[in-house]
C-alpha cells in the first residue's frame, strides 16, 4: 500500500505551549472537543502532548481547592509517541492497534505536521477496501 497517512493529517490541530497556564488549556481541550493537544515549542517542534486524560488532575485539585495551578509543562506527558509524515496506513492502523492512544502527532523530522486521529485511519481503510 503506498497510500500516506499526509492526506489525512488533521494540520489544522489545536495546539498548546508548554508554559501555557493549564487551565487554559484544558479549556481549549474541552472547548474544541479534542482527545489531546500536541505541545510545541516556540519554532514548533513537538515536545510533548497533553490529553484529556492529562488534564484530570489539575481539574480534580482546583475542584477541590477552587484554584488552578501550574501550566501544560507541568501535566504533559514527555515521552510522545509520533508518526512521521511519510507512515503509510497500514503501518499506522498497527500503530493504533499497538497503542491505546486516540490520536497521534505526525511529525517531519522533530517538527510537528498535524494529528492523525485513529477514526480517520479506520474511514480510510474501509474506503480503501471498497
Amino acid at each position: 500500500m503506498t497510500d500516506t497517512i499526509a492526506e489525512i493529517t488533521k494540520t489544522d490541530a489545536l495546539t498548546v505551549t508548554p508554559d501555557m497556564p493549564i487551565r487554559r488549556a484544558v479549556a481549549l481541550l474541552v472547548e474544541s472537543r479534542a482527545a489531546a493537544a500536541p505541545v510545541v515549542d516556540e519554532g514548533g517542534a513537538l515536545c510533548g502532548i497533553l490529553t484529556q486524560k492529562d488534564c484530570f488532575n489539575p481539574a480534580l485539585q482546583a475542584s477541590y481547592y477552587q484554584e488552578w495551578k501550574g501550566t501544560v509543562g507541568d501535566y504533559m506527558s514527555r515521552n510522545v509517541v509520533s508518526l512521521p509524515a511519510s507512515t503509510d496506513l497500514v503501518a499506522a492502523a498497527e500503530a493504533f492497534i499497538s497503542h491505546p492512544h486516540r490520536v497521534f502527532p505526525v511529525t517531519d523530522g522533530n517538527r510537528l505536521v498535524g494529528l492523525l486521529r485513529r477514526s480517520d485511519v479506520l474511514s480510510a481503510l474501509v474506503r480503501l477496501s471498497g
